[in-house]
Protein backbone atom coordinates (compact mmCIF):
# COMPACT_ATOMS: atom_id res chain seq x y z
CA UNK A 1 0.00 0.00 0.00
CA UNK A 2 1.11 3.66 -0.75
CA UNK A 3 2.25 5.61 2.29
CA UNK A 4 2.65 9.66 2.24
CA UNK A 5 -1.47 9.44 1.82
CA UNK A 6 -3.33 11.36 4.65
CA UNK A 7 -6.68 9.89 5.66
CA UNK A 8 -6.41 6.74 3.59
CA UNK A 9 -7.36 4.27 6.24
CA UNK A 10 -9.72 6.35 7.56
CA UNK A 11 -12.15 7.00 4.49
CA UNK A 12 -11.43 3.10 3.48
CA UNK A 13 -12.86 2.67 7.25
CA UNK A 14 -15.69 4.81 7.02
CA UNK A 15 -16.96 4.00 3.53
CA UNK A 16 -17.16 0.60 4.42
CA UNK A 17 -19.08 1.62 7.34
CA UNK A 18 -21.54 3.57 5.40
CA UNK A 19 -21.94 -0.01 2.73
CA UNK A 20 -22.62 -2.18 5.88
CA UNK A 21 -19.73 -3.88 4.80
CA UNK A 22 -17.65 -6.46 7.12
CA UNK A 23 -14.13 -6.33 7.49
CA UNK A 24 -11.37 -8.37 8.97
CA UNK A 25 -7.98 -7.66 10.83
CA UNK A 26 -5.75 -10.40 11.35
CA UNK A 27 -3.45 -9.72 14.64
CA UNK A 28 -0.11 -10.43 14.21
CA UNK A 29 2.25 -10.34 17.29
CA UNK A 30 5.93 -9.98 16.15
CA UNK A 31 7.60 -12.38 18.75
CA UNK A 32 4.58 -15.09 17.79
CA UNK A 33 6.55 -14.76 14.00
CA UNK A 34 8.39 -18.00 13.92
CA UNK A 35 6.58 -20.05 15.38
CA UNK A 36 4.41 -22.57 13.86
CA UNK A 37 1.15 -21.64 13.88
CA UNK A 38 2.06 -18.02 12.76
CA UNK A 39 4.38 -19.35 10.15
CA UNK A 40 1.01 -21.64 8.78
CA UNK A 41 -0.99 -18.36 8.45
CA UNK A 42 1.96 -16.66 6.61
CA UNK A 43 2.13 -19.52 4.29
CA UNK A 44 -2.06 -19.02 3.70
CA UNK A 45 -1.24 -15.65 3.18
CA UNK A 46 1.57 -16.20 0.86
CA UNK A 47 -0.88 -18.48 -1.42
CA UNK A 48 -3.47 -15.82 -2.31
CA UNK A 49 -5.31 -15.10 0.85
CA UNK A 50 -6.40 -12.03 1.11
CA UNK A 51 -7.20 -9.96 4.28
CA UNK A 52 -8.19 -6.90 4.64
CA UNK A 53 -5.90 -5.56 7.22
CA UNK A 54 -2.69 -6.47 9.28
CA UNK A 55 -2.97 -5.50 13.02
CA UNK A 56 1.27 -5.54 14.28
CA UNK A 57 1.92 -5.23 17.39
CA UNK A 58 1.77 -6.75 21.09
CA UNK A 59 2.74 -6.02 25.21
CA UNK A 60 6.37 -6.86 24.28
CA UNK A 61 8.10 -6.26 20.99
CA UNK A 62 11.43 -4.46 20.64
CA UNK A 63 12.03 -2.47 17.74
CA UNK A 64 14.31 -4.31 15.41
CA UNK A 65 12.33 -7.29 16.07
CA UNK A 66 8.66 -5.17 14.88
CA UNK A 67 10.76 -4.10 11.82
CA UNK A 68 11.35 -7.22 10.89
CA UNK A 69 7.84 -8.97 10.80
CA UNK A 70 6.65 -5.95 9.41
CA UNK A 71 8.94 -6.14 6.32
CA UNK A 72 7.69 -9.67 6.05
CA UNK A 73 4.49 -9.30 6.27
CA UNK A 74 4.91 -6.46 3.01
CA UNK A 75 6.87 -9.40 1.34
CA UNK A 76 4.04 -12.03 2.14
CA UNK A 77 1.05 -9.28 0.87
CA UNK A 78 2.96 -7.56 -2.09
CA UNK A 79 2.13 -4.47 -0.47
CA UNK A 80 -1.48 -4.54 -0.96
CA UNK A 81 -2.90 -4.99 2.48
CA UNK A 82 -2.81 -2.34 4.84
CA UNK A 83 -0.35 -2.65 7.44
CA UNK A 84 -1.10 -0.83 11.04
CA UNK A 85 0.58 -0.55 13.83
CA UNK A 86 -1.21 -1.79 17.25
CA UNK A 87 0.91 -0.41 19.57
CA UNK A 88 1.87 -1.48 23.14
CA UNK A 89 4.41 1.26 23.95
CA UNK A 90 5.69 4.20 22.74
CA UNK A 91 8.60 2.42 21.36
CA UNK A 92 6.31 0.50 19.03
CA UNK A 93 6.79 2.97 15.94
CA UNK A 94 8.01 2.03 12.73
CA UNK A 95 8.20 3.30 9.07
CA UNK A 96 7.87 0.13 7.87
CA UNK A 97 4.07 0.65 8.42
CA UNK A 98 1.25 2.49 6.83
CA UNK A 99 -0.63 3.35 10.06
CA UNK A 100 -0.81 3.65 13.53
CA UNK A 101 -3.47 3.03 15.99
CA UNK A 102 -2.90 5.90 18.27
CA UNK A 103 -4.92 4.16 21.44
CA UNK A 104 -6.30 5.86 23.99
CA UNK A 105 -7.37 3.73 26.51
CA UNK A 106 -10.68 5.64 27.82
CA UNK A 107 -11.80 2.49 29.67
CA UNK A 108 -9.31 3.26 31.89
CA UNK A 109 -7.91 5.93 34.36
CA UNK A 110 -4.51 5.39 33.93
CA UNK A 111 -3.46 9.36 32.38
CA UNK A 112 -0.28 7.56 30.63
CA UNK A 113 -2.49 5.39 28.99
CA UNK A 114 -5.13 8.36 28.10
CA UNK A 115 -2.65 11.37 27.19
CA UNK A 116 0.68 10.23 28.44
CA UNK A 117 2.44 7.85 25.89
CA UNK A 118 0.71 9.99 23.35
CA UNK A 119 2.78 13.47 24.14
CA UNK A 120 5.99 11.31 24.01
CA UNK A 121 5.04 9.71 20.81
CA UNK A 122 3.36 12.66 18.35
CA UNK A 123 6.87 14.25 17.88
CA UNK A 124 8.07 10.92 16.10
CA UNK A 125 4.71 10.64 14.54
CA UNK A 126 4.90 14.46 13.20
CA UNK A 127 7.73 13.71 11.28
CA UNK A 128 6.89 9.84 9.99
CA UNK A 129 4.95 9.19 6.75
CA UNK A 130 2.71 6.66 9.16
CA UNK A 131 -1.56 7.62 9.07
CA UNK A 132 -2.64 8.14 12.46
CA UNK A 133 -5.69 6.66 12.90
CA UNK A 134 -7.36 8.15 16.57
CA UNK A 135 -8.96 5.09 18.24
CA UNK A 136 -10.92 5.47 21.43
CA UNK A 137 -10.03 1.85 22.73
CA UNK A 138 -11.98 0.15 25.55
CA UNK A 139 -10.29 -3.27 27.45
CA UNK A 140 -13.37 -5.55 28.29
CA UNK A 141 -13.13 -8.01 31.01
CA UNK A 142 -12.99 -11.55 29.13
CA UNK A 143 -12.85 -13.72 32.06
CA UNK A 144 -9.15 -13.90 32.40
CA UNK A 145 -6.47 -11.81 32.65
CA UNK A 146 -4.59 -10.34 29.87
CA UNK A 147 -1.18 -8.79 28.91
CA UNK A 148 -3.14 -5.67 28.14
CA UNK A 149 -4.43 -5.29 31.42
CA UNK A 150 -1.44 -6.44 33.23
CA UNK A 151 0.20 -4.02 31.58
CA UNK A 152 -1.89 -0.78 31.24
CA UNK A 153 -2.76 -1.23 35.02
CA UNK A 154 -5.98 -0.60 33.99
CA UNK A 155 -9.87 -2.13 35.29
CA UNK A 156 -11.82 -3.78 32.53
CA UNK A 157 -15.30 -3.03 31.66
CA UNK A 158 -17.41 -4.97 33.02
CA UNK A 159 -18.23 -8.54 30.34
CA UNK A 160 -22.40 -7.75 31.72
CA UNK A 161 -22.20 -3.90 31.97
CA UNK A 162 -22.85 -2.91 28.15
CA UNK A 163 -24.25 0.68 29.65
CA UNK A 164 -21.26 2.06 30.60
CA UNK A 165 -19.54 0.40 27.57
CA UNK A 166 -21.63 2.97 25.80
CA UNK A 167 -21.77 5.67 27.92
CA UNK A 168 -17.53 5.26 27.95
CA UNK A 169 -17.72 5.74 23.93
CA UNK A 170 -20.43 8.15 23.93
CA UNK A 171 -18.19 10.44 25.84
CA UNK A 172 -15.19 9.32 23.53
CA UNK A 173 -17.39 10.45 20.93
CA UNK A 174 -17.87 13.77 22.29
CA UNK A 175 -14.38 14.01 22.33
CA UNK A 176 -14.28 13.49 18.84
CA UNK A 177 -12.64 10.22 18.44
CA UNK A 178 -13.36 8.89 14.91
CA UNK A 179 -13.18 4.97 15.58
CA UNK A 180 -13.66 2.63 17.65
CA UNK A 181 -12.58 -0.33 19.25
CA UNK A 182 -14.09 -2.86 21.51
CA UNK A 183 -11.19 -5.74 23.19
CA UNK A 184 -11.48 -8.50 25.63
CA UNK A 185 -7.81 -8.86 25.05
CA UNK A 186 -5.64 -11.92 23.69
CA UNK A 187 -6.43 -15.38 24.70
CA UNK A 188 -9.58 -13.71 26.12
CA UNK A 189 -12.25 -17.24 27.46
CA UNK A 190 -14.95 -15.21 26.40
CA UNK A 191 -15.43 -12.23 23.41
CA UNK A 192 -17.37 -9.36 23.77
CA UNK A 193 -20.81 -10.11 23.73
CA UNK A 194 -23.29 -8.85 21.76
CA UNK A 195 -25.17 -6.65 23.87
CA UNK A 196 -22.27 -4.82 24.71
CA UNK A 197 -21.20 -4.44 20.99
CA UNK A 198 -24.79 -3.45 19.95
CA UNK A 199 -24.94 -0.88 22.88
CA UNK A 200 -21.92 0.89 22.04
CA UNK A 201 -22.76 0.82 18.02
CA UNK A 202 -26.19 1.79 18.53
CA UNK A 203 -24.49 5.21 20.31
CA UNK A 204 -21.61 6.08 18.16
CA UNK A 205 -22.16 6.89 13.98
CA UNK A 206 -18.30 5.27 13.94
CA UNK A 207 -16.28 2.40 12.58
CA UNK A 208 -16.12 -0.24 15.37
CA UNK A 209 -13.31 -2.75 15.74
CA UNK A 210 -14.12 -6.09 18.34
CA UNK A 211 -11.23 -8.30 18.85
CA UNK A 212 -10.27 -11.16 21.56
CA UNK A 213 -11.87 -14.66 22.17
CA UNK A 214 -13.28 -14.88 18.50
CA UNK A 215 -12.10 -18.62 17.95
CA UNK A 216 -15.07 -19.25 15.72
CA UNK A 217 -16.72 -18.46 12.78
CA UNK A 218 -20.15 -18.30 14.69
CA UNK A 219 -18.31 -16.11 17.13
CA UNK A 220 -17.50 -14.20 14.35
CA UNK A 221 -20.88 -13.68 12.53
CA UNK A 222 -22.29 -12.74 16.18
CA UNK A 223 -20.25 -9.51 16.33
CA UNK A 224 -20.62 -8.66 12.91
CA UNK A 225 -24.36 -9.36 13.53
CA UNK A 226 -24.35 -7.28 16.78
CA UNK A 227 -22.44 -4.21 14.85
CA UNK A 228 -19.26 -4.86 14.80
CA UNK A 229 -17.54 -3.51 11.71
CA UNK A 230 -13.94 -4.93 11.84
CA UNK A 231 -13.30 -7.83 13.48
CA UNK A 232 -9.44 -8.31 14.47
CA UNK A 233 -8.56 -12.11 15.01
CA UNK A 234 -5.14 -12.88 16.41
CA UNK A 235 -4.74 -16.28 19.06
CA UNK A 236 -7.94 -17.72 17.60
CA UNK A 237 -6.47 -17.60 14.30
CA UNK A 238 -2.66 -19.01 15.52
CA UNK A 239 -4.50 -21.93 17.19
CA UNK A 240 -6.85 -23.19 14.02
CA UNK A 241 -5.32 -20.89 10.75
CA UNK A 242 -8.75 -22.43 8.61
CA UNK A 243 -10.62 -19.48 11.10
CA UNK A 244 -9.12 -16.76 9.00
CA UNK A 245 -10.02 -18.48 5.48
CA UNK A 246 -13.87 -19.38 6.86
CA UNK A 247 -14.41 -16.06 8.32
CA UNK A 248 -13.00 -14.34 4.83
CA UNK A 249 -15.34 -16.48 3.04
CA UNK A 250 -18.22 -15.86 4.87
CA UNK A 251 -17.50 -12.05 4.81
CA UNK A 252 -16.90 -11.89 0.80
CA UNK A 253 -20.29 -13.99 0.46
CA UNK A 254 -22.21 -11.41 3.11
CA UNK A 255 -20.31 -7.97 1.27
CA UNK A 256 -20.90 -9.46 -2.23
CA UNK A 257 -25.14 -10.16 -1.16
CA UNK A 258 -25.25 -6.08 0.20
CA UNK A 259 -24.35 -4.96 -4.02
CA UNK A 260 -26.73 -7.76 -5.55
CA UNK A 261 -30.22 -5.27 -6.98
Amino acid sequence: MKKNRINDLRELLIEKKIKGEKGLALLIDPEKLDKQPSLDLLNQLSHGLTIDFFFVGGSLVNAKRLDQCLRRLREVSKSNVPIVLFPGSVMQISEEADAILFLSLISGRNPELLIGQHVLAAPTLAKSNLEILPVGYMLVNGGVGTSVEYISQTIPIPHNKPDIAAATALAGKYLGLPIFYLDAGSGAKNPVSQKMIKAVSEQVECPLMVGGGIRSLEAAKAAWAAGADVLVIGNGAEKNPSLITEVLHYAKIYNSSLNVN
